[in-house]
């Protein structure tokens, strides 16, 4: 049992540091294909430390929503790390104490969150961002609900170590017509929930045209850090849940010795730059959609998960 913890540590310390760093890697890898030089892959790491040596301002109208947002977001993939498989294929210390479905509730609650502490300031720009955060969590939300009930069919469960052992496995599941559209709409789901393009650009500062970076507009020092920082985290950890739970365990320890638990830190950084490759692809193929094509967007998720669901029923 202690090593099981120290394991859980191990991940949770995998994902704090190297969350930046993937973000780094797909801003960099974006920027060499658009023909330009770009920033560093490490300058997320740049960022956070000069935001932490910063002094914060927070407005007088604020309440303790406004200053306590940033550690729920900051906090919420750490949880959900404890709970996923990020370096091993066998159930953890923490591994039951929530399923896919209590990941999702974790994220909707930091969502929540930040959407109340966007308009807790009274700025207008924040509050626009908000309510357009909650239409794309609106409908997103739906696409989880049917991704988890559709590998609750295949696995009998919605721990992600189980699914992970009775979906793909199994190397027939991959090609199961049930398994390929639920990662096509988790693929869509991880887009719009990142606030990648298509639904959103990252990169953009135009505040009428933000959709999830205008939450943060009114935080600055420590609180920006950490709410940056937990974004990145966020990222991750869905890619890890994509690529771990949903594509292939290769990489994962099989065994409980600690040496095994460290070689499989690179093999799912391999995994991820490669996801990253394919991310990088998709944003520079296509352009931000217009505010009223997002729903069309996630609708398309919606009704290809539904599709999954009724093809894992009918076609077993």
């Amino acid at each position: 049992m202690f090593k099981h913890i120290i394991f859980n540590l191990i991940q949770v310390a995998v994902v704090m540091i190297f969350a930046p760093l993937a973000s780094g890697v797909l801003a960099r890898m974006k920027e060499i294909v658009q023909s330009k030089r770009g920033p560093s892959i490490f300058q997320p790491y740049r960022d956070l430390w000069k935001l932490f040596h910063k002094d914060e301002i927070v407005s007088e109208d604020s309440s303790w929503i406004f200053r306590f947002t940033p550690y729920i977001v900051f906090v919420a993939p750490i949880l959900v790390a404890l709970l996923i498989p990020v370096l091993t294929n066998y159930p953890l210390f923490f591994a039951f104490m929530g399923d896919m479905l209590g990941v999702g509730f974790i994220f909707a609650l930091s969502g929540f969150f930040a959407t109340l502490a966007a308009i807790d300031t009274a700025n207008p720009f924040g509050a626009i961002g908000a309510s357009r955060t909650r239409m794309v969590g609106f409908l997103a939300e739906p696409v989880f609900m049917i991704v988890f009930f559709t590998v609750s069919f295949v696995a009998g469960s919605t721990i992600p170590y189980i699914v992970q052992e009775k979906w793909i496995t199994p190397f027939a599941n991959f090609f199961m017509p049930s398994h390929v559209l639920l990662v096509l709409a988790f693929l869509m789901l991880i887009l719009a929930e990142g606030g990648r393009i298509p639904v959103d650009n990252p990169t953009g500062h135009f505040e009428l045209a933000m959709i999830d970076e205008s939450k943060s507009l009114e935080y600055s020092g420590r609180g920006f850090a950490l709410i940056k920082w937990g974004g990145y985290m966020k990222s991750f950890v869905l890619m890890i849940v994509f690529l771990n739970v949903l594509i292939t365990p290769w990489g994962l320890a099989a065994s409980q010795n600690c040496g095994d638990v460290l070689l499989a830190i690179p093999k799912v950084l391999l995994k991820i730059f490669c996801f990253l490759l394919v991310m990088v692809v998709i944003e520079s193929s296509l352009s931000k959609l217009r505010l009223f094509r997002i729903t069309e967007f996630l609708g398309a998720a919606f009704i290809t998960s539904v599709a999954a669901m009724i093809a894992q029923v009918f076609l077993p």
